[in-house]
């Protein structure tokens, strides 16, 4: 009877699967500047007790950032650092504001209940006299700096006195409408760092969401803070957002007759989202004369273009200050990443011309991702024990002249490292640079692939289970850089996983339709033992994190997933997990860490069960849509993607990372007469054996992670989420199941 339901609702739900399609959508998070202890950062005391005031160095012209790299101030000083002062702040003071009141100083806000009670027993009358006022300085400490008011205060009690009765005046204190005498210490620290040049760190430095950057990097502008997240969750929101605003700047040497000018470029969209027409940047001067910001230019959203530039004259007297400053800020949708502004090449200087617009610079515009054959990381096991060479002879390298005329060009060269010594230089002969032209043109971006299956291999004589190498790309034209965009650093990772993808999430994608399909195709360098996935969940517009689906691997069938090799137990499906550390990937093992054996190309991906797109990150910087496969007919027949990009799903093999993953040993279904009580549970649960005692227990969940373990045989898992869980004795090495409801 069972069986027929469930056929028949698979049915039921492949026969609205028809419809369905592929899908890409937004994000609305930055799993990029996610942070472990996000939570401690945004946690507020109700003071300002500990915390710091920075005060800012002040920047001379001329200033400029191509955003190559990091120029935004941090703001991490330590209380024993040098030159750090400090003050402390009291709520209470005395009426002269001179003194500080005592520690344990309590008054009521009003003289309502602080009075003494008569009480005449013999001719039952009760008479209230009210105390005095107390005239204090009273201040809040939720703010610094701190503003002290006047005000009358009363004793925090009443007394109750019964006349003609022999017995002690009664006092009670008050709880509800009182002030305490409570301190703050704020610290001080000077900031003196005149490369940093930038007040906030609001906006987005990266160098993956601007489409063909002039520069390597750009600052992005969306709906997300600077730790990731939404300005405003859950509901359709617009307001300003993020906001780049500069140090100071002392003008007060200059004047109007210097001809200063801000410069910069701007880009909507990118890889981002468009901005709509009432979405905006904008640009702001301040104004110290008046203590104001003033407008001084805007621009709507639109589609993605190639990066305009503004070219803004500085022309107001006031602005000729010791104290000027200028800052971005944009108009959008405060829910997500969503309403994609970026800005790139910012230059405040004297005397300008409009000619600073054209930004004579030759740069890099993107990192290389990598030096291997289509992927971006491969075990370190099966890259040194393949004979195979590996190397890429395709390697992007994107670069541009900012020169508005023909340049001269020269070699460049790729250097490679380890633990910071130099191992191999590869020459980027400059004609290939220049796509095969005797010059550089004029304002021109060029992408070009580089040899580098010859004459050099990553040592494959290394040990370890895993390996980094860091490359330095170089590469110029015959006219002085003023920037450091000439040159640009990345890394190659061996580990555990293979990937095709850059590491960071652009958009979300997925199929849709009850019981869709995601298969993705990989080709490893050897034979070896599958033991799951790592997945890159990402937030988007719906929530996709109480969808069920089963991890599943597929054979090859002629370039398309054919049988399926291993697929989860359907009464024991996975959630997507959105995780919290910076571009985290979630680890999803095999039902009880089972080992598929692979040789040759497979396909690992899921069947969901529910309509839900399940959020899985999209690299939009690495296009390898032609491995990526969907099906929404219950894998009758499968689809290649049309979407551009990289799906973020690596297989994981064993080789030798089962200590890094966590797996202490291969989990087994149990065969053994350990057995529990009650199960299922409400959390509490007795392991009980005829064998032996049950004296050292562990618990895993489902992805294999060891999420407990203790003495004894009594377990606990009342605070753990409901849900199957796996437990493994001192008394066999295999396992038993337990619910926990």
């Amino acid at each position: 009877m069972y069986k027929k339901i469930f056929f028949s609702w698979i049915f039921l739900v492949l026969g609205f699967a028809s419809i369905s399609q592929e899908k890409e959508y937004s994000l609305t998070g930055n799993p990029s500047l996610y942070q472990e202890n996000e939570i401690s950062f945004k946690r507020n005391s109700g003071t300002f007790d500990s915390t710091f005031v920075y005060i800012t160095d002040t920047l001379l012209l001329p200033f400029f950032d191509e955003f190559s790299t990091n120029k935004f101030q941090t703001y991490n000083a330590k209380y024993t650092d040098l030159g750090v002062s400090s003050e402390k702040f009291y709520v209470l003071k005395d009426a002269s504001g001179t003194n500080p009141l005592p520690a344990n100083s309590v008054f009521a806000l009003d003289s309502i209940n602080s009075f003494k009670r008569y009480v005449n027993v013999l001719n039952n009358t009760v008479s209230d006299t009210f105390f005095a006022a107390q005239t204090y300085k009273v201040g809040s400490l939720k703010n610094y700096p701190v503003t002290y008011n006047t005000t009358d205060l009363y004793p925090a009690f009443y007394t109750i006195d019964t006349l003609d009765y022999p017995n002690p005046t009664d006092t009670v204190f008050l709880v509800n409408d009182i002030i305490t005498q409570d301190s703050a210490t704020q610290f001080f620290k000077q900031i003196v760092e005149p490369s940093k040049l930038w007040l906030d760190n609001k906006a987005y430095h990266n160098y993956r969401f601007a489409i063909n950057p002039w520069t390597l990097g750009v600052a992005t502008f969306d709906g997300l803070d600077e730790y990731g997240r939404p300005y405003v969750s859950g509901i359709a929101t617009s307001g300003y957002a993020d906001v780049l605003t500069s140090k100071p700047i002392d003008l007060k040497a200059n004047s109007i007759s210097d001809s200063i000018y801000l410069s910069f470029l701007y880009q909507p969209a990118g890889w981002g989202e468009q901005p709509e027409a009432n979405d905006s940047l904008v640009l702001e001067f301040w104004n110290a004369v008046t203590q104001s910001w003033d407008h001084k230019w805007s621009v709507g959203g639109r589609p993605t273009q190639d990066f305009k530039p503004v070219h803004i004259p500085v022309v107001n007297s006031d602005y000729f200050q010791d104290y000027f400053q200028f800052r971005l800020k944009n108009y959008g949708s405060l829910a997500g990443a969503l309403d994609h502004f970026h800005v790139d090449y910012i230059n405040l200087r004297a005397f300008s011309t409009i000619g600073d617009t054209l930004f004579k610079d030759f740069a890099f515009v993107y990192p290389i991702t990598t030096l291997l054959k289509d992927y971006t990381s491969v075990p370190w096991d099966h890259y040194k024990n393949s004979a195979a060479n590996h190397m890429a002879n395709n390697v992007q390298v994107s670069v541009r002249n900012g020169s508005n005329q023909a340049e001269n060009y020269q070699n460049g060269a790729v250097d490679i490292s380890h633990v910071g010594l130099l191992e191999n230089s590869k020459t980027l002969q400059a004609q290939v640079l220049a796509g095969g032209n005797i010059n550089y043109g004029p304002r021109t971006t060029y992408f070009s692939e580089h040899d580098f299956s010859i004459g050099y291999q990553f040592d494959k004589s290394k040990m370890g289970t895993k390996q980094i190498f860091d490359i330095k790309a170089s590469a110029t034209a015959q006219f002085t850089n003023p920037s450091v965009n000439d040159t640009a650093r990345s890394q190659q990772y061996f580990g555990y996983y293979y990937s095709y993808d850059d590491g960071t999430a652009e958009r979300a994608y997925g199929p849709t339709g009850n019981q869709a399909r995601l298969a993705i195709r990989y080709t490893p360098y050897e034979a070896d033992s599958l033991i799951g996935a790592l997945i890159h969940f990402v937030p988007s517009v719906v929530d996709a994190t109480k969808s069920l689906f089963v991890l599943t691997v597929w054979a090859d069938n002629n370039g398309k997933p054919g049988s399926v090799l291993y697929e989860d137990n359907l009464f024991f499906p996975k959630q997507p997990i959105y995780e919290t550390s910076p571009n985290g990937f979630t680890q999803y093992f095999f039902k009880d860490t089972l080992k598929v054996r692979v040789n040759g190309t497979f396909y690992i991906g899921w069947r969901q069960f529910d309509g839900v797109t399940m959020n899985v990150g999209l690299d939009k910087n690495i296009d390898k849509s032609n491995n990526t496969f969907y099906s929404v007919n219950g894998g009758s027949s499968w689809n290649q993607s049309q979407i551009p990009g990289s799906v973020m799903i690596r297989p994981i093999f064993s080789t030798a990372m089962n200590a890094e993953l966590g797996l202490r040993e291969e989990l087994t279904v149990s065969k053994t007469n350990v057995i529990a009580a009650p199960n299922p549970t409400n959390g509490q649960f007795v392991l009980i054996s005829d064998q032996q005692e049950v004296s050292e227990y562990q618990v895993f969940n489902l992805q294999g992670k060891l999420v407990l373990e203790g003495q004894g045989n009594k377990v606990d898992l009342t605070y753990f989420e409901s849900g199957m869980y796996l437990v493994k004795t001192n008394v066999s090495p295999s396992t038993i199941k337990i619910t926990k409801k």
